[in-house]
């Protein structure tokens, strides 16, 4: 990409984290919670809200319409305002005037096992349909992670941008997915082995296993990109493109022998919910269900009389980031279309009203606060943070 476009920058916690997905959780810092502290010592808790009828947003609200709880107590709304993309179109106050931060952070997760054709409709959207100057955008491959200059438009014009970015990501996702490529050859060449079956079957497990530990999840890591998330200005948006993982599986194998082959996400699911509503960000898990192409180049010919079946290893990962996904107020699609799944997501992610409150009777005792939103007398879908910790 050169100088004029990219910063690569190394993250400072690489040496605690796993490969893979792991990479995504030491790269940025983006903000918590916004709490706005007053010399009368009064908490304002700031609430990212989108309302929808089926997927069109409702741009008509005003403050009475909506009514937020904490732990289950109605709260006195101080301040509504509606953001489309990076302005503030309407706003509601009571007696006190806030200055929202509406400017937009994306980061840009792409853990995929391969290149796909559809990574660059994704990046070319990006920057025709979404993208606008004064955004901030980071990427994060299996190899490196990328801050996108903010000036670079007064460099090269969007396309020039976006096909040296793609560029980019062609060489990271083939690069960075040698080990996982390796891998998965290995467990097809076994089934072309003529051997007795129980060597076959060990011989199996054991690559198969290696393929399992290649990408790793887990609690501490997640904690220490969530810590990340609070720190920076504005709004962050992060997208992550998961792709399934798929391992053949060896005829005649008896399924307990594949119990352990599945990947369970081994962390405290509602733990990182909190954490993730705290940090205050969305954050959109788009789970691209393209089988790798290692898996379509099977030798036909060596593989018969077999007839191959598969066992998806990642059902766990997206149910997991499902959930984060919701609490966070983003969105969770998966789809063998990456770009119409990114198309939903950001759609969703451009237009929502921030929502200002004080909390009645507040404590900085650590608890987590739970928050819900509702619009009165109105059959809306309602997405938003979930609570946050009184520190």
């Amino acid at each position: 990409m050169g100088e004029h476009n990219f910063s690569y920058r190394m993250p400072v916690y690489l040496f605690l984290l796993a490969a893979g997905l792991s990479a995504l959780f030491c790269l940025l810092s983006a903000s918590g919670r916004q709490e706005i502290q007053h010399e009368a010592r009064v908490i304002n808790i700031e609430v990212p809200v989108r309302v929808f009828r089926g997927s069109a947003f409702i741009y008509n609200l005003d403050m009475d319409d909506f009514e937020v709880y904490e732990d289950g107590v109605l709260q006195r709304i101080e301040a509504v305002y509606l953001i489309k993309k990076a302005d503030v179109a309407k706003k509601l106050e009571r007696a006190q005037t806030f200055y929202p931060d509406v400017s937009r952070q994306f980061v840009f997760v792409f853990e995929l096992n391969e290149y796909l054709p559809k990574v660059r409709d994704v990046v070319e959207e990006f920057f025709r349909s979404v993208y606008t100057s004064g955004d901030s955008l980071y990427v994060i491959t299996p190899v490196k992670n990328y801050n996108f200059k903010k000036d670079s438009l007064t460099i090269l014009n969007k396309e020039k941008i976006a096909d040296q970015l793609v560029g980019i990501l062609r060489k990271d996702l083939v690069s960075g997915n040698f080990e996982y490529r390796s891998a998965m050859k290995h467990v097809e060449e076994i089934f072309a082995l003529e051997v007795p079956f129980d060597l076959k079957q060990s011989m199996y497990l054991n690559a198969a296993r290696r393929l399992k530990s290649i990408k790793n999840i887990d609690e501490q890591n997640l904690e220490v990109f969530a810590d990340f998330l609070k720190g920076s200005e504005g709004q962050k948006h992060v997208f992550i493109f998961y792709q399934k993982e798929m391992i053949p599986i060896l005829e005649g194998i008896e399924d307990t022998s594949l119990i352990e082959l599945r990947k369970d996400v081994s962390f405290d699911t509602e733990r990182i919910r909190r954490i993730f509503s705290d940090s205050s960000i969305s954050v959109n898990f788009l789970f691209v269900t393209n089988k790798p192409a290692v898996i379509g180049d099977l030798d036909v010919g060596r593989m018969k009389p077999l007839r191959v079946r598969f066992m998806d290893q990642s059902y766990s990962v997206f149910n997991a980031f499902r959930e984060v996904s919701a609490t966070t107020g983003g969105i969770a699609d998966s789809s063998a279309n990456a770009l119409a799944s990114f198309q939903k997501a950001a759609r969703a992610v451009e237009n929502y009203y921030l929502i200002y409150y004080s909390p009645k009777d507040y404590k900085p005792d650590g608890k987590f606060r739970k928050i819900e939103v509702k619009v009165k007398n109105k059959r809306y879908r309602v997405t938003h943070r979930t609570g946050y910790f009184a520190d």
